[in-house]
């Protein structure tokens, strides 16, 4: 027998066994009304009336409905609505200029348009043959409460269920097309190493954007577990929620975790969730000294995955074992860095020029409407990631070294920016760093660290130098360091060193020299 994973199935399982349990509670902090907390039962009543709404408007299967939103309990019931009726979900970077998010609209053919509040007036140019306000625009005009809505005609799995499009090494991002298949094994795989069950609850500090919030959504509605939802990343929110809600397990980038920290300095009485909090990490491999820091004063368990908008995103993932439970704070900081052994179900290795490859039935559908971008991702049966990388042999565990553009080659020595990186963020007058090469007449290029320095503190470029020269081999410290107030990042915390870049080399015919 063979039956269509979908994911239909999630919510399906939500509404039969844990109808009346805590299924959403909404971000209360938001421009508009937020929706009341919901049960997985009238969660499911909301999915409906957005599909009777989308039937009334003439939207078919295989049309795309694009949301621009902040974190909502309307954004997450719209990852299930649309999908669920067999339409294509759009879910788009709210960051995004307006010029941007009329292109994610255009290439990707939306013919439905939601936008969050506060993104309306300046988004106001960007069009969609149904265009709606989230809100109480959306509830009184557009759902259909009490209208059973007609239900998918063929459901399949190998159906595209969202587009997702990426925050790009280039201009253009491309839309990556995630299945119904995708999607489920994800979420099963995702909900398995995380060791997801009824008594958990999950606080959205990831943006849902972001890859379907990494898939989250699907699998904590599967097996019933609270959804809270944060609008906008604040540490001492966080904070205050997990004591609040009784929170135990969320996701999010490194620069997440370091507002966390940083709020836990002031923060009055013992710390919520010690002992209890499991934190995701992805988007960037994390400094040592952050993980042992949410370890030692936090309390909080540290597990870190790798992966890729294309790959759902679950490729890796890396907890403390029994074996390294005994290991000084920092070894055990260090080895919970790397990427980790891959997930069930994942095949990696890494080609002859250090390039990390992937097969996995989580690996994206293709690029929408992109097909030699598409072939050239898929080429000779591996999904061909952009990531340079090593596997030890030892244990198995992938160890990411850089993107594959921001390796520096430097007299001829190839410098991993992330390694210098670790290295500097070491140093405990450094808040935040970003490591870039920049041409050079002699050696081609040479290595820049970009430095935020932490609240009060003050140290001279030499120093970071030194600092770095005595970790490191002497070639790949940096020659020179940029003191700045902030380090510019993309919504879910990653820096695009494209862009720090672009200034050093204007003029080049080539970003490398």
């Amino acid at each position: 027998m063979r039956i269509p994973m979908t994911v239909t199935d999630f919510l399906d399982r939500a509404e039969l066994g844990f109808s009346s349990s805590p299924g959403v509670v909404d971000e209360p902090d938001q421009p508009g009304p937020p929706v009341p907390d919901s049960t997985y039962g009238r969660l499911g009543e909301r999915v409906r009336a957005w599909q009777a709404g989308f039937d009334a408007l003439g939207v078919g299967e295989g049309e795309r409905v694009a949301v621009v939103s902040h974190n909502s309990a309307r954004l997450l019931e719209l990852l299930f609505a649309v999908p669920m009726s067999g339409r294509v979900c759009v879910p788009v970077n709210f960051r995004l200029k307006p010029e941007e998010v009329d292109y994610v609209v255009r290439q990707s053919g939306a013919s439905v348009l939601l936008v969050d509040p506060e993104l309306d007036a300046s988004l106001s140019g960007v069009k969609a043959r149904h265009r709606f306000v989230l809100g109480p625009e959306t509830d009184a005009e557009l759902m259909r409460f009490g209208v059973e809505p007609r239900p998918w005609s063929h459901p399949d799995e190998d159906a595209t269920a969202t587009i997702n499009y990426t925050s790009g090494t280039t201009a253009r991002p491309k839309g990556v097309q995630l299945t119904h298949r995708n999607i489920w094994v994800n979420g099963l795989t995702f909900g398995l190493h995380t060791r997801v069950w009824e008594r958990d609850v999950y606080m959205h500090t990831l943006p849902m954007f972001h890859c379907n919030g990494w898939g989250m959504p699907f699998v904590m509605a599967g097996l019933g577990v609270k959804q809270v939802v944060l609008r906008k990343v604040d540490g001492a929110e966080i904070l205050r929620r997990v004591e609040e809600h009784g929170v135990t397990l969320m996701c999010g980038a490194p620069a997440v975790w370091n507002t966390v920290l940083d709020a836990a300095a002031t923060w009055e009485g013992e710390i919520p969730g010690r002992d209890r909090v499991r934190v995701v990490c992805a988007g960037a491999p994390p400094p040592s000294r952050t993980i042992q820091r949410m370890g030692e004063e936090l309390g909080w368990e540290f597990t870190q995955i790798y992966g890729l908008t294309e790959t759902s995103p679950l490729l890796t993932f890396n907890r403390t074992g029994p074996a390294d439970a005994q290991l000084p704070a920092g070894e055990r900081a260090r080895r919970l860095s790397r990427a980790g052994l891959p997930a069930l179900g994942v095949k990696l290795r890494v080609s002859e020029d250090g390039e990390v490859l992937a097969r996995s039935n989580v690996v994206l559908e293709g690029y929408w409407d992109k097909p030699e971008e598409t072939a050239a991702a898929l080429r000779d049966g591996w999904f061909h990631t952009g990531d340079g990388g090593t596997v030890d042999e030892a244990d198995g565990h992938l160890t990411i070294s850089d993107r594959k553009k921001d390796v520096i080659i430097t007299g001829g020595e190839n410098v991993s920016s992330i390694e210098v990186e670790d290295a500097i963020f070491s140093h405990p007058a450094v808040a935040e760093v970003a490591v870039i090469g920049v041409p050079h007449e002699k050696w081609g290029e040479t290595i820049k660290a970009l430095v935020v320095l932490a609240e009060g503190e003050a140290v001279q470029e030499a120093e970071i130098i030194a600092h770095c020269k005595e970790r490191l081999a002497g070639y790949k410290a940096p020659t020179t360091v940029e003191f700045r107030a902030t380090i510019p990042r993309t919504a879910t915390g990653k820096i695009q060193k494209f862009k720090l870049r672009e200034p050093y080399w204007s003029g080049l015919e080539r970003q490398v020299n």
